[in-house]
């Protein structure tokens, strides 16, 4: 998958912003198991908001890099203590802006 632009991530931020974070990364971090969950969340909404708690080990910018790399899903946004990610499915739903 390509690199998304500003406009596109912004739309993407956009759409994810009223969304409540449907998984939570705790002290555990990044197992295969929360990969897994990603993953699949990932396949049917294509956009996914976790929530990285406090008892995390690793920092969020981290969590979120490690995380979009065993996914192969894209980071839109990191603001405070979420992560937005981003994968388009076999069939997308989500239609990005050009540009």
């Amino acid at each position: 998958m390509n690199d998304i632009t500003n406009k596109q991530r912004a739309y993407l931020s956009g759409l994810a912003v009223n969304e409540k974070a449907i998984l939570e990364l705790g002290k555990s971090t990044v197992t295969p198991e929360f990969t897994a969950s990603l993953d699949e969340a990932l396949e049917k909404r294509e956009l996914v908001k976790i929530s990285v708690l406090k008892n995390c080990d690793l920092g969020i910018n981290e969590a979120a890099s490690t995380l979009a790399e065993r996914t192969k899903s894209k980071v839109v946004r990191v603001i405070g203590r979420k992560i937005i990610f981003y994968r388009p499915a076999k069939k997308p739903v989500i239609e990005l802006p050009k540009g």
